[in-house]
């Protein structure tokens, strides 16, 4: 495995020989800055995102952007402090700005790597509508690091469907960021969604802000599932460097882009 390559580390002049010696693909990392229980940092799915596709561009040499870093997160409302969000429509704007900017600098493959459930559906009506607009210049997909797998999801939920600040999220904080966390302060609370019909907000559903069992996370299981992860991630990417789309350019190479 190599060394993580980070384009904001570089200068114009070495990205644009990047691009002429074939790397036209980048990683994308979407985070989020909300709180995350009383022994979490409020960065956790921002370091989640971010160190997971540094090790997947370490190991594929697919370059990562600097991470997204306020997201939506108006799901936990204003109940505990620390928690930033933008409107969906506001992420679905600025994804829309950055993708402009990467077709028009000669890149034409985005993986778009979240680690925030808050995130997702702007995310698939971002990509919905991104894949339309550069038709035929652009591949893009967004993926959920918490999905990688039908594995990983398992290892994910094991102590919480709805989770949030759980078991796995400890993990791997404890693996990555173990200076950020408060072991001390943690709390467990149970998911209270598994009947539930409607949707809820955090504050309607978890008494401190997490949703599980923090209180049984240690940093052995973090660097498993870190590396679980990692691992599936660049093997995602190394598919998608070369992916084509199903069918033949001659079978639709005369649709126009459509700018929803």
């Amino acid at each position: 495995m190599g060394d993580t390559v980070h384009l904001e580390s570089l200068s114009w002049k070495a990205i644009e020989e990047l691009q002429s010696s074939g790397v036209s693909m980048l990683i994308l990392p979407l985070g989020a800055t909300e709180q995350h229980g009383p022994h979490l940092p409020i960065n956790t799915d921002t370091v989640i995102a971010s160190r997971i596709c540094a090790y997947a561009s370490a190991a594929t040499q697919i370059p990562v952007l600097p991470p997204i870093s306020f997201t939506v997160s108006t799901g936990h409302t204003t109940k505990w402090p620390g928690t930033f969000s933008l409107r969906h429509e506001t992420l679905i704007q600025v994804l829309g700005d950055i993708v402009d900017w990467t077709v028009a600098t000669g890149w034409n493959r985005l993986l778009i790597v979240n680690s925030h459930f808050g995130n997702d559906a702007s995310l698939r009506v971002a990509v919905d509508k991104l894949r339309l607009r550069h038709l035929g210049k652009l591949q893009i997909a967004g993926l959920n690091t918490f999905t990688l797998s039908p594995e990983i999801w398992d290892e994910f939920t094991k102590d919480a469907e709805d989770l949030h600040a759980n078991k796995s999220e400890t993990d791997l904080m404890l693996h990555l960021a173990p200076e950020t966390v408060r072991m001390d302060m943690v709390e467990d609370d149970p998911d209270r969604t598994t009947d539930t019909i409607f949707s809820y907000p955090v504050a309607q559903t978890s008494k401190n802000g997490i949703t599980g069992k923090p209180s049984e996370g240690n940093a052995e299981d973090g660097e498993r599932l870190f590396r679980k992860m990692g691992d599936r991630l660049a093997e995602l990417v190394t598919q998608a460097k070369t992916e084509t789309p199903p069918l033949d350019s001659k079978f639709w190479n005369n649709l126009s882009p459509i700018n929803i």
